[in-house]
């Protein structure tokens, strides 16, 4: 009598684990100077906590396109999600 509930219990159990194991693939990895990153891949986002960008922003280092000599690096200030990490 209660397949019915089963079912869509299962369904929606698989469905969470689904969601919460793509959130944490597209965190963006976070470090503390630019210098430290060594092997950026093209469309990979790594956020630089320098401290050059304004108050509860973050500078933001991603992949940009492939050229002759490597991977051309873009930034920017983007707001800060969550707490500071150290």
């Amino acid at each position: 009598m209660s397949r019915p509930h089963d079912r869509r219990f299962s369904l929606l159990l698989l469905c969470g684990f689904a969601l919460v194991a793509f959130a944490t693939s597209a965190t963006a990895e976070q470090v503390s100077r630019e210098q430290d990153i060594v092997d950026l891949r093209l469309g990979q986002r790594i956020q630089v906590d320098d401290g050059s960008c304004p108050a509860g922003q973050i500078k933001e280092i991603s992949g940009a396109r492939l050229t002759e000599n490597g991977i051309l690096r873009t930034q920017k200030c983007i707001p800060r999600l969550g707490p500071k990490r150290k």
